[in-house]
């Protein structure tokens, strides 16, 4: 028998209650998922693990682009993450995972 895992859309919180160029931590079916809204309103969730220092901190990081690219950059040792595809910009060999994230109404989700 094979068993299929269905991804779902889980409920993190309003879009009002994500500031620009902030990010927030939500606990996503025991997953700690970094959520960010930038300054134009687009919305971007990855692990909240930074791989470096291992500390769930990178929804504390600075959000800014390299290239045009939107990033974050961790608040421990200041390596720079792609915001959508985890890539480590300073350190290729490395990423996070990233999480597909809506709008839905006025309310954000993450899927799982």
């Amino acid at each position: 028998m094979t068993v299929t895992a269905v991804a779902t859309w889980v409920d993190v919180c309003s879009y009002v209650e994500l500031l620009p160029e902030r990010g927030a931590c939500a606990l996503v079916e025991g997953r700690q998922v970094a959520v960010f809204r930038t300054f134009d309103g687009e919305l971007y969730a990855l692990s909240n693990l930074d791989p470096f220092s291992n500390a769930y901190v990178l929804s504390r990081g600075i959000l800014g682009s390299r290239n045009g690219v939107p990033t974050v950059a961790s608040p421990m040792y200041k390596q720079v993450f792609d915001l959508t595809t985890g890539l480590c910009l300073d350190d290729p060999a490395t990423s996070v995972p990233t999480y597909s994230i809506r709008l839905n109404g006025d309310r954000v989700e993450v899927m799982t």
